[in-house]
């Protein structure tokens, strides 16, 4: 009686101590039912649960946590705290670079994520490179009203006109497309960015000021300024022309002749993660066809998968197809290295 009392504990306590595993496996581990803590944005938050975790959790057995916040407040708790229970963590590209050079991040085995053979080509420097993935992409480009501008814009060297003097705002330099303005500066001047500590951008960003009228770090200012008349002009970021257009329906967004600039969100592990494997799946997961597609219409992040086809509706709102093949990236390892500097040169222009 005595066996048989402790062979009914064995077996109860084997079923409910059943580990997080693939749909129809059984697991080889002992102990609690695993979770994958995920720290991400808090954006468009229902959406994102419905066609990403709830479809994870249900074709693993498992359960997900999220943690959510902005990038700077979310890496920094992660580099002071070694014992974060948090697993996978999506970053813009420029923080997961700081995340990867402060050693929070695990080398990713992509043997175990089949569907980073899927990345479009300019995503595939993440790949290449061993850490996480990009699982999306955005751009920003030139938005104006076209009844205030006396002739289309075509190029980035046209927001320097004098005709839009006090008219132009531009994404402040703590923003994510922020260094992206010194970069477009060194495009004008014609020297690389790289070989004159950027002299050459700081020099045509200060023939810009007269025309920036703010330095926003808020999309919702940008909206408020094109509503009132403001502004004309802005550099802004595809994810907020929705809104600029329901604001001012006439409004047109264009990639300059020279390419928009690039901006990947990326999704690594903790390297500290007790659940590595899970970890894999999940990002697996993500990267699918099938949840790019879904999150392209729901969500609104563009695809990384090349496999995924858009409606032509759904492409003009999303970074995607002609916009991305002629689009120019940034070097964040090089551009999070001199990024102090250029606060210190932006405020002292910008900010005066």
């Amino acid at each position: 009686m005595k066996k048989l009392s402790l062979l009914l504990a064995g077996i109860v306590a084997t079923t409910f101590f059943a580990g997080c595993t693939a749909k129809g496996t059984s697991s080889k581990d002992d102990g609690a039912q695993k979770q994958l803590v995920v720290s991400t944005w808090g954006l468009n938050l229902d959406n994102y649960k419905k066609e990403v975790i709830e479809t994870f959790e249900k074709e693993n057995n498992c359960k997900v946590v999220l943690e959510t916040g902005n990038n700077d407040e979310r890496l920094a708790k992660l580099k002071n705290n070694p014992n974060s229970a948090v697993d996978v963590m999506y970053l813009a590209e420029s923080y997961s670079q700081q995340g990867i050079e402060d050693g929070l991040f695990e080398k990713i085995d992509y043997s175990k994520v089949p569907n980073a053979k899927k990345v479009l080509p300019v995503a595939q420097k993440f790949v290449d490179a061993g850490y996480g993935p990009a699982y999306t992409l955005n751009r920003a480009a030139i938005v104006y009203n076209p009844k205030a501008v006396k002739e289309k814009i075509t190029s980035w060297n046209d927001l320097w006109k004098p005709e839009f003097k006090g008219k132009i705002a531009i994404p402040a330099i703590t923003t994510t497309f922020g260094p992206s303005m010194v970069y477009v500066a060194a495009q004008k001047s014609g020297v690389d960015i790289k070989s004159d500590a950027a002299a050459g951008a700081f020099k045509e960003l200060e023939a810009l000021n007269p025309n920036v009228v703010k330095t926003y770090s808020k999309s919702s200012d940008l909206v408020n300024m094109f509503s009132s008349g403001e502004i004309t002009v802005a550099v802004a970021a595809d994810f907020v022309v929705a809104s600029i257009k329901k604001a001012v329906p006439e409004a047109v967004y264009v990639d300059p002749s020279e390419g928009a600039y690039l901006n990947f969100n990326t999704i690594n592990i903790n390297k500290n993660s007790k659940n590595k494997d899970l970890a894999l799946k999940f990002i697996d997961h993500v990267l699918s066809e099938k949840i790019e597609t879904k999150t392209a219409a729901t969500v609104g992040d563009s695809p990384i998968n090349k496999d995924v086809v858009l409606s032509k509706e759904l492409a003009e709102t999303l970074t995607y197809g002609e916009s991305v093949n002629k689009a120019k990236s940034l070097d964040y390892s090089f551009v999070n290295k001199e990024l102090k500097s250029w606060i210190d040169k932006w405020n002292r222009l910008f900010n005066k």
